[in-house]
């Protein structure tokens, strides 16, 4: 079997290299029209960090201020009002004003109530006293009851607005003359 292959590739290099080769003619290359179309970018999906918003307990120093509660018995204004059976039954209910102040000690006291067909005005005064606080903060209040209806309530304070983020419930007035035109067409139902 050797031999046979050896003799295979003998007698082809001896015909091979016994060929003598000539070119006869030129290459031509075809004509090519090559129309140009618009192509696209690739596109990726790119998987990125996996966030959780959420929240966690742990432990942090915090001041805390013991407040001791204890129930004892005090007057306060009682207000009946009688109105037409359109407005619905009477319920008694608490109408109440604070003010959180610091810096120095306050004292509010609801001084006004008006009334127009379902809607109340309660006037109150918020009164700057002289005993310092130092860096303690303090809610004032003062309140009402009320046997009426259910009313819309709207609370102005006349005095300064104490720089406290609690106090943007109710709208300051640097004096009572400067809310007489919030007050024009109601009656005065209630006055301290």
């Amino acid at each position: 079997m050797k031999k046979l292959l050896l003799t295979a590739v003998t007698l082809s290099l001896v015909f091979a290299t016994s060929c003598d080769v000539k070119q006869t003619q030129e290459t031509v290359l075809p004509d090519v029209d090559v129309t140009v179309e618009e192509g696209q970018l690739p596109s990726f999906d790119v998987e990125w960090a996996d966030i959780d918003v959420g929240m966690k307990t742990t432990t942090v120093t915090v001041p805390k201020v013991v407040v001791v509660m204890e129930e004892v018995e005090v007057e306060v204004p009682y207000i009946d009002v009688d109105m037409p059976d359109e407005f619905g039954e009477k319920e008694e209910r608490t109408i109440l004003v604070e003010a959180e102040v610091d810096g120095v000690e306050h004292n509010i006291k609801i001084k006004k109530i008006y009334a127009s067909k379902n809607n109340l005005i309660v006037v109150s005064e918020l009164v700057k006293g002289s005993t310092t606080l130092g860096d303690k903060k303090l809610r004032v209040s003062d309140q009402i009851t009320l046997n009426a209806p259910d009313l819309n309530v709207k609370h102005y304070i006349v005095g300064e607005r104490p720089n406290r983020l609690y106090n943007g419930a109710y709208k300051y007035y640097s004096s009572m003359s400067a809310l007489k035109s919030k007050v024009d067409g109601y009656k005065e139902i209630y006055s301290k």
